[in-house]
């Protein structure tokens, strides 16, 4: 992509944020709902369709720049940055092990957005992994599934649940599936889960399956394919594009800070002038530039084709936290009025919550480096016996 079209993305996207999003903003605030307009829009304006390759329907944006654009959505209202996030990382997973006629009936038709499909992963009594409990048993040409599923975003208006689970009998990573389930699948019930702090209006749904029946044919990839559909697919370049957003949502939350600093007078004087104001600002921004580094370290790397497990792991858990650290000062700044729901800061701060939770805590994030960094440790010491 020719940087002069990535700078009429980059244009575009920046006037959709400050005109029609900020209004959809106010509405969704009001009514609790994301409308289907919303969607509808972001669909025609060709915003979740950034990353998928041209040849499937897509603009075929590398990773790197589709982040500059991601960045920009993420000052977004909450939901709506979600939208564009999950669609622009989950056709990866679909179409990483799809067949030449899955590709037509799953991939194409979600990134066209004729189809919604949403990840499907996390569970009640486990954590998200190797250690899933929802089951499966093969009969014939079927699959009969039994299990739950909890905290799963969109299912209000998914078509497809991209759900993950394991053969009957298996233990780690061994048997797990990648099965798209329809949402009227007979023995699939979904119970909404209560409004969540943040991401007014985005529902999430508590899912259980009871001898649900799902073809044969709508398994992506083979049996023991399961989480490499979902942690090479999906995981690894979604982490790195949650780590974008922070960024994205801190730098919005920085702006407002200064805005606010400047324009609060009290004692004779503008908070701006004081030390301790102008301290935090400059802690918050060399916060939100470090982060931006380090998440677009591992873009590039994904860009190269190189593995990022690991980049994209700290990349996340630093903006994470990062984001946390930001919009608490930002926050601190406003002082009492920033902490009503008239203040755009109040948003940003209960929306900002919910990223340390989106695709693994820091804690999962700090276990997958910290195994990393004692992999090589074991491997420089063999190197030193072996000599």
């Amino acid at each position: 992509m020719q940087t002069r079209i990535l700078a009429d993305w980059m244009a575009d996207v920046d006037a959709y944020v400050a005109g029609p999003a900020a209004m959809w903003a106010q509405e969704i605030e009001a009514t609790g709902t994301v409308p289907q307009a919303v969607w509808e829009e972001l669909n025609d304006r060709g915003y979740l369709r950034l990353t998928a390759p041209r040849d499937l329907g897509g603009y075929g944006l590398s990773f790197t720049d589709y982040l500059q654009l991601l960045e920009r959505f993420a000052a977004m209202h909450g939901s709506m940055r979600v939208i564009v996030h999950v669609t622009n990382s989950l056709w990866r997973s679909l179409a990483s092990k799809a067949s030449a006629e899955q590709l037509e009936r799953f991939v194409k038709p979600f990134i066209g957005g004729q189809l919604r499909a949403t990840f499907t992963l996390t569970e009640p009594n486990s954590g998200s992994g190797a250690d899933i409990k929802t089951t499966a048993r093969r009969e014939g040409c079927e699959y009969i599934v039994n299990g739950e599923k909890w905290m799963i975003i969109f299912s209000d208006v998914a078509d497809y649940f991209l759900l993950f689970c394991r053969l009957e009998g298996t233990s780690g990573g061994e048997g797990t599936l990648a099965l798209m389930v329809p949402k009227d699948t007979p023995g699939l019930e979904i119970e909404w889960m209560a409004p969540a702090m943040g991401i007014t209006g985005t529902r999430h749904g508590h899912l259980r399956l009871v001898n649900c029946r799902v073809p044969v044919s709508n398994r992506l990839g083979e049996e023991g394919d399961g989480l490499e559909v979902a942690f090479r697919g999906f995981l690894d370049p979604s982490r790195t594009a949650i780590g974008m957003t922070c960024v994205g949502a801190a730098k919005r939350s920085l702006e407002l800070a200064a805005e606010h600093a400047l324009a609060r007078v009290t004692f004779g004087q503008p908070l701006a002038k004081r030390q301790i104001i102008q301290m935090w600002l400059a802690e918050m921004a060399t916060d939100i530039e470090a982060a931006r580094h380090l998440v677009l370290h591992a873009a590039r790397k994904f860009d190269a084709g190189q593995p990022i497990t690991v980049e994209a792991s700290m990349a996340k858990m630093f903006a994470t936290e990062m984001l946390q650290r930001v919009t608490d000062k930002a926050l601190q700044i406003h002082g009492g009025p920033g902490y009503f729901k008239s203040s755009e800061i109040e948003r940003l701060y209960r929306d900002a919550r919910m990223q340390r939770f989106e695709e693994g805590t820091s804690e999962i994030q700090k276990m997958v480096i910290a195994r990393d960094v004692l992999d090589k440790a074991k491997a420089a010491r063999e190197r030193r016996n072996r000599g």
